[in-house]
């Protein structure tokens, strides 16, 4: 669908004269504090799972079974394989 110089400037244009006079809809407006602290959680929730994989790593290297890892972590054994296993090999 090849699109001439004049077709690509008008779209460009439309686009701008969009952009210009956007107004913002206060009811999708983010709540900077609610933003903040999902990431600030989620930044914990990541430096927390590198700890347990390094704890399950350490715990598989001194040859605990999955089966007690599992207990450990709040699964079965086969459940704890199966999420780390290929991540502390």
């Amino acid at each position: 669908m090849p699109r001439t110089v004049e077709e690509i400037l008008a779209h460009a244009d439309e686009l701008a004269a969009r952009f210009e006079s956007y107004e913002p809809d206060p009811d999708h407006e983010l709540d900077a504090a609610a933003v903040s602290l999902l990431r600030s959680a989620i930044a914990e929730r990541s430096q927390a799972e590198r700890h347990l994989l390094e704890a399950v790593r350490a715990a598989r290297k001194s040859g605990m079974p999955w089966s007690a890892i599992g207990s450990l972590v709040g699964t079965t054994g086969e459940a704890a394989r199966q999420r780390y296993a290929n991540k502390v090999a």
